[in-house]
């Protein structure tokens, strides 16, 4: 069904294609130096909830529009809402958008872009910060869209995030995971680092929350583990500070999946940037906005850049002391 959805909806927005390109060509000619057009364009942002990886990727989308010349207020518009970790109000947003009308729209993170996906047929739609596209059902392919929806994925390297735990606690026998209960690209990530794991001949403790007020007392479930594997859950992330000070009471060292997570108290990652992958879907939104690149043929991307990031302090009460080796090749530390 989805494919058969997917493709109805690419004919439907093959003819939109056309017509944007013309008219987005026609405000290009009539530019005076800048990349930007001279007349206004809005975009809607549709945010799952709000924490700093998602913040961080809004922002990096948004700066890309200013890179390319786009002043806000005047060239373009951008109409962020937040529905706050609810997917009824997620799909309120996007349906007021598709009434509203815009001339593109941005979701960040998966249950937003399904909401936009669902509800928005005849304007683009970029996604950021969604973990599997394909299972998420919002796209045919990676490769090939197929309709008017494409964008980035935040797909971590869980399996080297395993094995950065096993290098901060050599004699790990079991690693705790919370997870929001209600998100898939959660659940990808938990699947691999369960496999991960046991490859490894370590236990994966798992406990699942429905909402951001559960998360200490399933962490407090996972019972004695070694240290606590934190995907990247929009859930989690909302409520990161929970989760750490249990950590921190019963010193238990948390590696995130980025570095969102490291800056509020996790003790080390190798995962992405969500500015700079924000950044990279706000070119890919110029793309079709400029150039009239079709969102159906525009493979989806994944980061361009990982980044080792260590936070000493935090492993320090936690009661562990991070490798020499690995503070010395590390990206960047949070002091």
């Amino acid at each position: 069904m989805a494919v058969i959805r997917n493709r109805s909806r690419a004919f439907a927005f093959a003819g939109l294609v056309a017509t944007a390109a013309l008219a987005l060509s026609a405000c290009s000619s009539a530019n005076s130096g800048d990349d930007a057009g001279s007349e206004k364009i809005t975009v809607g942002i549709s945010q799952f909830v709000q924490h700093p990886a998602l913040d961080s990727a809004t922002e990096g989308f948004k700066q890309a529009f200013i890179d390319a010349g786009y002043v806000e207020g005047e060239t373009i518009e951008f109409n962020e809402k937040n529905a706050q970790a609810e997917v009824a109000t997620a799909t309120t947003i996007a349906q007021t958008f598709a009434t509203d009308g815009v001339d593109l729209l941005l979701a960040v993170a998966t249950p937003s872009a399904q909401a936009a996906m669902q509800n928005i047929v005849d304007a683009p739609v970029l996604f950021t910060a969604v973990t599997d596209p394909v299972s998420a059902d919002l796209v045919e392919s990676n490769e090939k869209p197929g309709s008017n929806v494409t964008g980035t994925s935040d797909m971590n390297p869980v399996a080297d995030q395993i094995d950065l735990i096993t290098e901060i606690v050599p004699d790990a026998k079991k690693i705790g995971v919370v997870y929001g209960s209600g998100e898939v690209n959660s659940e990808i990530q938990v699947d691999l680092a369960r496999e991960a794991a046991e490859a490894q001949n370590i236990e994966l403790v798992e406990a699942t929350v429905t909402n951001a007020g559960e998360i200490k007392q399933a962490v407090e479930s996972l019972g004695d583990v070694d240290a606590i594997y934190t995907p990247t859950d929009n859930l989690v992330a909302s409520g990161l500070g929970a989760l750490i000070g249990v950590a921190e009471e019963r010193g238990i060292p948390v590696v995130g999946a980025e570095s969102a997570h490291v800056e509020g108290g996790a003790v080390a990652t190798l995962g992405i940037d969500y500015t700079k992958l924000g950044y990279q879907t706000g070119e890919m939104a110029l793309k079709i906005i400029k150039d009239g690149a079709d969102p159906a043929t525009m493979a989806v991307e994944t980061s361009k850049d990982l980044e080792l990031v260590v936070n000493p302090a935090a492993a320090k009460r936690m009661g562990v002391e991070l490798p020499a080796a690995l503070v010395e090749r590390a990206d960047s530390t949070v002091e």
